[in-house]
């Protein structure tokens, strides 16, 4: 294997550990891309299981005192409840979008007649920026309400994202934190929140808009793993034939710098004879 002594040099051993390292971090991402469609498929069939069953009232399956990831056990679930809208705790969650339209999301706490209360997601309401309050025509019914929705979890911040300051009462928070609005509405919320699909009274005015439920599909996953398992085969099969054509290249250099001394040779003679 001579032909190949020129792949141990520095240069080219940095060059072999270089692909190694690709391969492994794509053939890691196509892994990973799996799990995400596992996961993917998982949460598509706990939604669609919550979404076949009845409404029922949000007390006979939350209490204020449950922790945050019983909105997870529950996300989707149709619920019902009655109380008032309290106005003086709205709150706007910023920078959201619908039909790729700019806007914000109006979250209202429902106040119950036990005194505890539910946030309630009226609905989109398109604008440029982030406004200082909620606009009149987008505020709800006075007086007693019923609305009918679906639970979704508490929004937490992740790696990525703006951070909510945690003192004060704010008038606009980046995401959905009940945890976070509860410290300023002055009494306990249930730890989900509901995603306003019905209400009655129903609305005057035609904003906040209703938010539709996400697709449930099974999203880019699949393709994305199949992409790096295919850039994963490419730089296996690839770099060994860029081994081979420069193990050529070399040899072919070698046999015309040969052979180029060797015509050389008799004329340096026929120099010397004169």
């Amino acid at each position: 294997m001579t032909r190949y002594r020129f792949a141990l040099r520095p240069l080219w051993l940095l060059s072999h550990a270089l692909i190694v390292v690709i391969v492994v971090v794509m053939v890691s991402l196509g892994f990973w891309q799996l799990r995400r469609l596992d996961d993917r498929r998982a949460y598509t069939t706990s939604v669609e299981a919550n979404e076949s069953l009845p409404a029922t009232s949000i007390d006979s399956l939350l209490a204020t005192d449950d922790p945050t990831s019983r909105g997870d056990d529950l996300a989707f679930r149709h619920v019902t409840a009655r109380g008032r809208y309290d106005v003086d705790n709205e709150v706007i969650i910023r920078a959201r979008s619908l039909n790729e339209r700019p806007g914000v999301w109006v979250a209202t706490p429902l106040r119950l007649a036990n005194g505890d209360g539910v946030l309630v997601v009226r609905g989109f309401l398109p604008t440029q920026g982030t406004p200082d309050r909620v606009p009149q025509e987008a505020e709800p019914p006075s007086g007693d309400v019923t609305i009918e929705g679906f639970l979704q979890p508490t929004q937490t911040k992740g790696t990525f994202g703006a951070t909510d300051p945690k003192d004060g009462k704010l008038a606009n928070l980046a995401r959905v934190d009940v945890e976070r609005i509860e410290q300023q509405v002055g009494y306990r919320l249930y730890p989900a929140y509901v995603q306003l699909t019905s209400s009655q009274p129903a609305p005057a005015g035609p904003v906040p808009e209703l938010l539709q439920p996400p697709a449930l599909d099974e999203g880019p996953h699949l393709s994305y793993a199949i992409q790096w398992f295919i850039f994963s085969t490419i730089a296996v099969v690839g770099y060994p034939l860029i081994l081979r054509r420069s193990a050529r290249n070399r040899e072919r250099e070698d046999a015309e710098d040969a052979e180029t001394d060797s015509s050389a040779e008799p004329k340096s003679r026929l120099v010397k004879v004169e």
